[in-house]
């Protein structure tokens, strides 16, 4: 095939052009929260909330990331802003697809959450604080993961023998141990949906 005759090869595809396909704009949720505050919940709803709106996106979280991309990181404090910096940088590629990115991860300080943040750019960038107290988190304990962690069979468990940071200024902050499942989707659905709506 000829480059100089075919126009397609005078230009690659940017963002734009995806997002005008796609009819949406990109951006990257990023949810940040002790274990068992409701993360991963809220994630799996919005984004079946937003599928059935017509929206494309994709969920980032421990369970496909942990055990791929970044299956060899630790919990220490230097392989922990590895796992994010690397997530970050695989939410990049997926802000330049034009897909709505929602990111479900401890994060546990605000180092590591403006990391994020400057590696997928501010104005990409939507952090939402789920917000439930180490009491909630541990009364639902759903994967034992706390019980383990006060017994010592799991170190650097964050709120129990690692820190967690509130977020500094959250875009959003969803409290999940007074908001109904509902109420949270709503909340976070009222205002993600007046960004990710196409503007021609």
């Amino acid at each position: 095939m000829d480059r100089n005759i075919h126009p397609v090869f005078d230009r690659i595809l940017t963002r734009d052009d995806k997002e005008k396909l796609l009819n949406q704009h990109a951006i990257v949720i990023w949810m940040t929260g002790l274990s068992g505050s409701g993360k991963t919940t809220l994630a799996s709803c919005i984004a079946l909330e937003l599928n059935k709106l017509g929206y494309l996106t994709q969920i980032l979280d421990g369970d496909n990331i942990r055990t791929g991309i970044n299956n060899n990181l630790g919990f220490s404090e230097a392989d922990r802003f590895e796992n994010i910096r690397r997530i970050s940088e695989v939410s990049k590629l997926f802000l330049d697809c034009g897909i709505v990115c929602i990111n479900s991860f401890i994060s546990p300080t605000n180092d590591i959450r403006h990391m994020a943040m400057n590696i997928i750019g501010k104005e990409n960038y939507l952090e939402v604080f789920v917000n439930a107290s180490l009491e909630v988190c541990e009364k639902r304990d759903v994967k034992g993961l706390y019980k383990k962690a006060r017994n010592g069979e799991i170190k650097n468990f964050t709120g129990i023998d690692s820190p967690f940071q509130i977020p500094d200024h959250p875009s959003i902050e969803i409290d999940t141990a007074t908001l109904t499942i509902d109420e949270s989707v709503e909340k976070l659905l009222n205002r993600i949906l007046p960004i990710i709506k196409y503007k021609k």
